[in-house]
């Protein structure tokens, strides 16, 4: 079974969401991480790069398939994780600590209001786990 961490929002696409004032950091569960695989390449946004809830934000390719990642907010890439592009499998090793995708300065967050608490997102992937 995976780990879903209590302070962090979900969303269907398995993009996750830390809100920390009106910056919110994005990456994938790891969930999403154990159905890609190996993780060889990550494309994301420049810096400055305005992005809207619930479209494309960027993609995550592994040996198995290429994953679309989803803005789960609307707002302005403020930061992005560089170093996946060097050394991507980061995001297989740790998903909610040094293999974030991007940071992004919230323009509503009250978007995240339909986004699912832990419980839910748990309960909503585990049955389909294998």
């Amino acid at each position: 079974m995976s780990v879903y961490p209590d302070d962090l929002k979900y969303q269907d696409s398995h993009e996750y969401v830390r809100l920390d004032g009106e910056i919110a950091t994005i990456g994938i569960s790891e969930f999403a991480v154990k159905e890609l695989g190996e993780i060889v390449f990550v494309e994301l946004p420049e810096v400055g790069t305005a992005v809207e809830k619930g479209e494309q934000l960027g993609t995550v390719e592994s040996v198995k398939a290429v994953g679309e990642l989803y803005s789960p907010v609307t707002g302005t890439v403020v930061e992005r994780n560089d170093v996946l592009s060097d050394d991507p499998e980061v995001v297989s090793d740790d998903p909610y600590g040094d293999g974030w995708f991007v940071k992004v300065r919230v323009d509503n967050p009250d978007e995240l209001d339909d986004a699912l608490t832990a419980a839910q997102y748990s309960a909503k992937v585990e049955g389909q786990a294998e």
